[in-house]
């Protein structure tokens, strides 16, 4: 971005908070692709985060939620509802909602929380000086597929084999969580099996497809739709003896076998935090993007025992948490 067209932006921001503030109009869009059930305990953290900063909802602030329930398709069309009801800041809420917004308004500040790249996404220029009307919150999460990978090998102590990654080809990010596994994989000297579904039925066939090639194991990468679809995912392994390693803890306490990732709702808090700093004035362009580095491994020894799996004391111990 030219240094002329950031200073336009930024002001513009700005001038858009104070005005909403004049007018007592402080009003927060929240933006996500999945449904508020996707990440339970995701929408509590971000109003708990506001609250940290001195707004609670329903008394000087109000919170306009709207969720695509998995169809990437509708959120321009939500972004711009929210824009038309006059909302002084937009959150993305996952990396799909956060480019609808920015594509939507170059003046609304938007605070964004993603597991990918926001540079490589195209939602800020760096991290230090994000420039522009977006900052945020980001684990990068894609960088975690090496660790998965060993994590699995570590569990199932395979020397080669085939592991089948599952992938949402709607998510702008899919491509680069197919590299980042599949660099992962070679190193490993594992066979990569790539799997794309977007619909039930998508995830019903990805599992005759890993049966059919005798996959070792699967790699759930994040998606929205995916989250919204756990307890499905989770019965479909249990159902093929498929183990399987996952983004999210959310999976795992509904039968899930392993989780490695990042803590949502720490995220969410985060961006609650920094919508609170954006309403009391300050400038988008000059909040650093945030990176988490809070990650997790959570094990359900109770479905290791019904794949007939013994877990590793060494992988017992570093676990955050064991369900038994």
């Amino acid at each position: 971005m030219r240094r002329r067209d950031f200073i336009t932006v930024a002001a513009g921001a700005t001038a858009w908070v104070a005005a909403a503030r004049a007018q007592g109009l402080l009003r927060v869009g929240f933006l996500g692709s999945g449904s508020h059930l996707t990440f339970p305990g995701a929408p509590a953290a971000f109003v708990q985060g506001l609250e940290d900063g001195g707004f609670v909802e329903g008394k000087n602030v109000s919170i306009e939620w709207r969720w695509a329930e998995g169809q990437y398709n509708r959120l321009p069309s939500l972004a711009s509802e929210l824009l038309s009801g006059g909302v002084t800041v937009i959150v993305g809420g996952d990396a799909p909602a956060a480019l609808a917004a920015k594509a939507a308004t170059q003046t609304i500040p938007i605070v964004f929380v993603t597991g990918a790249d926001p540079v490589k996404l195209g939602l800020v220029d760096n991290f230090s000086r994000p420039n522009g009307n977006l900052t945020g919150v980001s684990i990068l999460l894609s960088a975690l597929g090496s660790k998965q990978l060993e994590l699995l090998r570590e569990l199932l102590v395979p020397s080669s084999g085939t592991i089948a990654l599952l992938v949402n080809p709607g998510n702008p990010n899919f491509e680069v969580d197919v590299a980042d596994i599949r660099a992962a994989a070679d190193a490993l000297g594992l066979q990569l099996e790539v799997l794309m579904a977007r619909t039930d039925n998508d995830l019903e066939a990805a599992f005759a497809t890993m049966i059919r090639q005798r996959v070792s194991a699967l790699v759930v990468k994040p998606d929205p739709f995916f989250s919204a679809r756990r307890e499905l995912l989770v019965t479909l392994a249990a159902r093929h003896a498929m183990p399987a390693i996952y983004p999210f803890r959310t999976f795992v306490e509904v039968g899930g076998l392993m989780s490695y990732g990042g803590a949502i709702s720490d995220l969410n808090r985060q961006a609650g935090t920094y919508v609170g700093k954006i309403l009391r004035g300050a400038k988008p362009a000059d909040l650093p993007v945030q990176q988490s580095v809070t990650f997790e491994l959570l094990i359900n020894l109770k479905t290791a025992k019904a794949l007939g799996l013994t877990v590793p004391p060494s992988l017992l111990a570093r676990a955050d948490e064991v369900i038994e």
